[in-house]
């Protein structure tokens, strides 16, 4: 649920501004609002120091500085010198400076083993200094203005800038200069990176602080300033006594919609793990409802079924327990272990109603208890050929879809009033009236008389909203084209609605068979020898854990589109309002 909120408007001196908000920023509980972007070189300059700030943080969780870069990169220049040297190995340039000063000329030359000639060792001075598979290294001594043919000149390279060994002891220096430059940096990051999270956040309070300072508006000649904030309306008893000390001139108010109050969520521990989930598709509205409650229930049931394998949810149980107590640190799931656990249970339980476990159908295994097993569904449903899990995953989505619609009729008659949403209620009637009907009817409840009785009221009354009364006051035969309009859309938009929530069959079936492939490779390789037991874990150990990945990445996405598309599209969410954001230390 959405947390009610009390406006409260300050005046103040213009001079009292700052102690204002450091006594607000005590309290911790009030949003003022803020300036959505740097106003002033002040603000950017603030900016610029937390840039600054994040700059180093980031260098030193990647491990890396412009020095370690500026070593690096010579050290790649050096290495391959040494590599273009290495065949040559160590001679004296001196050496060769004095022949050429004597009128030898002394070429190097490199080419490809099977293309090179020994014959030209017959026609000039010719001197292999290394020949390996691949490539052949010489040289060539001329005298007397003497050129090489066109053969040896197509393959001559310039001369090593330094023997083998001398380049070698640069390589060796930089090597040890950058692992120098790492145990700093490392060092650094182990003993400077909380102090640089405790700076960056101590500037961002500035910046907020200061921006919450001039989203002030200002009256009587910039004499006095006007602050609006809000806070929880249990924090009412609390901050009526510290607002008392306070110079500034308060007045309270109960916020409305049209006031657009920062969102605060309230729900149940369960619940309150899937809040999340709401923040990344958008807080509602405060006349909204919160959607999280719903998110809870559905994308757990959506995530377990995606998944259906019960082995594999013992898995994320297990992951879950070890995030959860700090035993596993992996960045991005770290404070996830709740939630992790709680998926892990959904998914062990509907993996063990629909028979799977690791790819192993437990339907027919015969080691599975009999108990377990009347706990199972049938792989079909009864009286039809369709599997039980497709059937299923059709009756949820549109247990969904109905949630959603009744969500919209319900919270727009709240806030629009009854007779604009006349067209919901006539949808809503229409749809769920018509599956309780036909319940009621294939359950014998209903006599032919009866549903016939059914049909007609219901039916007549859906007509009057969706076709007669969708905007009351506009001309009849506009809203009759507005029904028709709103028929087509609703009806191939209904269809597509409930055909998408195959993909929870189709997801948990495409898991459940690349398991079982990878179990039937795994037996395939099995046999007497007890060495045959190595490739066979190995098998089984990285083809379930390449399909577990899969099969959570598809878990967790597809669940999200089926919240965010199909139910918040018919329950008509918002999602535009700002998180609740107090100013605080």
């Amino acid at each position: 649920m959405i947390e009610r909120m009390t406006k409260y408007s300050f005046i103040l001196l213009s001079a009292d501004k700052e102690k204002f908000l450091e006594d607000l920023t005590e309290l911790g509980v009030v949003d003022i609002t803020r300036s959505s972007k740097p106003v002033d070189a002040a603000s950017a300059s603030i900016l610029a120091e937390a840039a600054g700030i994040k700059k180093q943080m980031a260098a030193l969780a990647a491990e890396t500085s412009d020095e370690l870069v500026k070593i690096r990169e010579e050290l790649q220049i050096e290495r391959r010198k040494y590599a273009a040297a290495l065949p040559w190995g160590d001679f004296s340039k001196d050496a060769i400076e004095d022949l050429r000063s004597r009128g030898l000329d002394i070429h190097f030359h490199q080419i490809s083993t099977k293309r090179f000639n020994p014959e030209w060792e017959n026609q000039v001075p010719l001197q292999v200094v290394y020949q390996d598979k691949a490539n052949t290294y010489f040289t060539t001594v001329l005298s007397d203005g003497s050129k090489l043919d066109a053969q040896l000149l197509n393959c001559e390279i310039s001369a090593p800038e330094a023997c083998a060994s001398d380049i070698k002891v640069r390589v060796d220096s930089l090597e040890a200069a950058a692992a120098e430059c790492l145990f700093q940096i490392r060092e650094a990051k182990e003993n400077d990176m909380p102090m640089l999270q405790k700076e960056y956040e101590s500037v961002m309070g500035r910046l907020d602080h200061y921006l919450a300072g001039v989203a002030a508006s200002s009256a009587a000649d910039n004499v006095l300033s006007v602050f609006v904030g809000f806070a929880p309306e249990t924090e009412d008893a609390r901050l009526e006594k510290e607002f008392e000390k306070l110079d500034a001139f308060c007045i309270k108010e109960v916020a409305r919609e049209e006031d657009n109050p920062p969102i605060k969520l309230k729900n149940n521990k369960f619940a309150r793990e899937f809040e999340r989930i709401t923040a990344m598709y958008g807080m509602p509205v405060y006349s909204e409802a919160d959607p999280t409650p719903v998110i809870s229930i559905f994308f757990l049931l959506f995530f377990a079924m995606c998944m259906g394998d019960a082995g594999y949810g013992l898995v994320l149980i297990l992951a879950g327990i070890a995030i959860g107590k700090g035993w596993l640190k992996i960045g991005m799931f770290n404070g996830l272990g709740t939630l992790i656990t709680i998926l892990g249970v959904a998914t062990t339980v509907v993996g063990l109603v629909l028979g799977t476990a690791f790819g192993i159908d437990l339907r027919t295994a015969a080691w599975v208890p009999e108990w377990l097993h009347s706990c199972m569904l049938p792989a079909k449903f009864p009286g039809t050929t369709y599997d039980y899990g497709m059937v299923l995953s059709i009756i949820v989505g549109i247990i969904h879809l109905c949630l959603a619609m009744t969500v919209k009729a319900v919270m727009f008659s709240k806030r629009f009033g009854f007779k604009e949403t006349l067209s919901a209620w006539g949808w809503l009637l229409l749809i769920v009236g018509g599956i309780v009907i036909a319940l009621c009817t294939l359950g014998g409840v209903f006599s032919p008389e009866a549903t016939r009785i059914a049909i007609i009221a219901v039916g007549g009354l859906s007509f009057l909203g969706i076709f007669l009364f969708n905007k009351p006051g506009r001309n009849p035969l506009i809203n009759i084209g507005a029904g028709l309009w709103d028929t087509y859309q609703t009806a191939t938009g209904l269809l597509g609605d409930v055909l998408s929530y195959i993909r929870l069959y189709a997801l948990g079936l495409a898991g459940g068979m690349l398991g079982g492939a990878f179990n039937t490779l795994g037996n395939m390789v099995l046999g007497d020898s007890v060495a045959t037991w190595i490739p066979y874990a190995l098998i089984l150990l990285v083809g379930h854990t390449l399909n577990l990945l899969m099969c959570c990445l598809g878990a967790f996405v597809h669940p999200l589109r089926l919240n965010f598309l199909e139910y918040f599209k018919n329950s008509g969410y918002e999602g535009m309002g700002a998180k609740y954001n107090p100013l605080k230390k």
